[in-house]
């Protein structure tokens, strides 16, 4: 709800649509809904460097956070895929 309050506000561009944009991600990441995080992560992140530049600490703060998304989802494939050798019984 906030992140439509604020687009539809603020300029497409504001730094407050990618913080909006950037907490979606990070729950949606924790509750393992990768394909929804992803786009919006990275639409939070061209925003920040747009707006506020690559220095400032909330484009740092969404590069840590992509990163993250980019370890756990990778994380989540290989575990799945040694899984796929287990019987069915130990998955």
């Amino acid at each position: 709800r906030c992140l439509t309050i604020n687009e539809k506000t603020l300029e497409p561009n504001h730094p407050h649509v990618a913080f909006s944009l950037n907490n979606l991600a990070v729950l949606y990441c924790k509750q393992g809904n990768y394909s929804q995080a992803e786009p919006l992560l990275k639409r939070g992140l061209i925003i920040y460097e747009k707006s506020l530049g690559k220095k400032h600490p909330n484009t740092k703060q969404a590069i840590a956070n992509y990163g993250y998304f980019l370890i756990v989802k990778n994380c989540n494939k290989v575990n799945n895929w040694f899984k796929s050798f287990l019987p069915k019984s130990d998955r």
